[in-house]
């Protein structure tokens, strides 16, 4: 006699309305092993962008570089315990033991570390390609997809004058003011690659230090993260999304039952998604951590694992600084183009950079091709400074509005208790710059990039530094407080 089912066979019979299930989350490997992969994967990707991208010489290079080990990522309480790996990455670097060689013919950089304690020697390269910037690659000697050349178009002729094409008139002499505090500025914070101040419809100083140049595309970091938002921002307008309070929709995150569906495009763009990961120690014991550096130290697919990510927090309670959130965005960008049948790499600079006329701009792509949303962009001040002017004409630009209406006013303002966090730009409500506005808001990037947009005042100011050479804030904010004194 066939035996009836401990349950109502209706519940197997049932249509499932449901996506593929919750994503399988990744974990994060803390071992010491892996650090010192992302340790050795980071120079590389350091050397191929100072070289191959930003145009210095190898021993400009040289004098920049400064060996960033890998840490493990921190938790709710701060950095765990974990070895310190800095000492041992030194010593190995002073004593010959950790090399990095350079193929300008390939535009690629190695860095190779030796230790008669490892079963191996760890290696890491990065390979730089046009329109992808530097492609970290770790231990695999190419990447997964083809970097072919990407066919970029630019609405406005190079030769019209600045923001909508190159030409810039020399300016004339800054104010005493504006020439002393940037005197300063450059004198206390040598890394700086330069300074240009602008209004919507002129630049009005521009200053470079000896390695920097108006035509220099150097690294901006996290201030990548303004130009994804940005572009969240495009696909609203274009009708590619709907609202900024919606669910996110990632690829990966498709079962309507998984607590990912809680997070919203807003809640990524203002750091809230509560996205986190297990990181596993050396001794196996797990935690739940929050990357911040791990997509420019792992050769690994960037949409993928950050869409990957655990839900730590409630989605929407929690300020947290994290990589993850802007990938999953990236993510959505690449769907969105792609559902439509566009191709990816020209749609995704033309929705924005490219009708801005950022002509040296350019992303860092992954290994698998995506084109990394949370940093590690390039581009020369002046076509930093054109997003500061987008921002400034509410995002108008030649007349047509590329952004919503009120999109300026949503992404520059902080709208949470507890930070000064808005969409993807910091604001000055507070007052890290006490001589300017608490609605003063910019853009910003590891080593103190910044492009600011000072709206009441109608100027914006870019300023580019070198990775891992600090600059001075209060010389700083000096600069730009002279600034709006001077020309607003």
């Amino acid at each position: 006699m066939r035996q009836k089912p401990w349950v109502d066979g209706i519940f197997d019979a049932s249509p499932r309305p449901f996506g593929n299930g919750p994503v399988d989350p990744l974990v994060y490997d803390g071992s010491l092993a892996a650090r010192r992969q992302r340790t050795v994967n980071f120079a590389a990707k350091r050397y191929a962008d100072m070289m191959f991208v930003t145009g210095l010489d190898r021993a400009t290079a040289d004098r920049h570089f400064r060996l960033r080990v890998a840490t493990v990522p921190s938790g709710l309480d701060g950095q765990p315990d974990s070895p310190d790996l800095q000492p041992e990455a030194q010593a190995a670097f002073a004593g010959g033991r950790l090399t990095v060689t350079i193929d300008a013919a390939d535009r690629r950089a190695t860095v190779r570390w030796d230790d008669p304690a490892f079963a191996a020697p760890v290696i890491g390269q990065a390979l730089t390609r046009p329109g992808y910037g530097s492609i970290l690659l770790g231990p695999h000697a190419e990447p997964g997809f083809d970097p072919a050349p990407i066919a970029r178009e630019f609405p406005h002729a190079a030769g019209r004058p600045w923001p909508l094409g190159d030409a810039v008139d020399t300016p004339p002499a800054p104010p005493r003011a504006v020439a002393a505090a940037a005197d300063t500025y450059f004198a206390e914070s040598p890394g700086t690659y330069g300074v240009l101040i602008a209004r919507p419809d002129r630049v009005l100083f521009e200053r470079y230090s000896a390695f920097g140049a108006p035509d220099r595309a150097t690294p901006s970091w996290s201030m990548t993260k303004a130009i994804t938002c940005t572009v969240i921002g495009r696909l609203i307008q274009e009708g590619w999304l709907n609202a900024v309070h919606d669910p996110a929709p990632a690829p990966l995150w498709s079962d309507p039952r998984a607590i990912h569906r809680l997070i919203t495009l807003d809640h990524l763009v203002r750091m809230r998604s509560g996205l986190g990961m297990p990181v596993r120690h050396e001794d196996g014991s797990t935690y739940a951590g929050y990357e911040n550096s791990g997509v420019y130290q792992d050769a690994g697919n960037a949409y993928e694992i950050a869409q990957r990510s655990i839900v730590t927090t409630v989605p929407g309670s929690v300020y947290r600084y994290v990589n993850s959130g802007l990938n999953v965005l990236g993510s959505i960008i690449r769907d969105r183009i792609e559902r439509r049948g566009l191709p990816y790499y020209p749609t995704a600079y033309g929705l924005l950079v490219d009708r801005l006329g950022m002509r040296r701009y350019q992303h860092s792509a992954d290994i698998a091709g995506n084109l990394i949303a949370s940093g590690a962009g390039y581009a020369t001040l002046r076509d930093y400074a054109r997003l500061g002017v987008l921002y400034l004409n509410d995002g108008v630009w030649n007349g047509e509005q590329l952004l919503p209406p009120g999109w300026a006013d949503y992404a520059l303002t902080a709208t949470h208790a507890g930070t000064s966090y808005a969409a993807c730009f910091r604001t000055n409500a507070d007052r890290a710059f006490p001589d300017l506005p608490p609605d003063a808001a910019w853009a910003s990037g590891a080593s103190d990039q910044r492009i600011f947009i000072l709206r009441r005042a109608r100027l914006t100011v870019a300023v580019a530094n070198e990775t891992d050479h600090p600059i001075s804030p209060p010389a700083l904010n000096r600069l730009v407080a002279a600034a709006i004194a001077s020309y607003a």
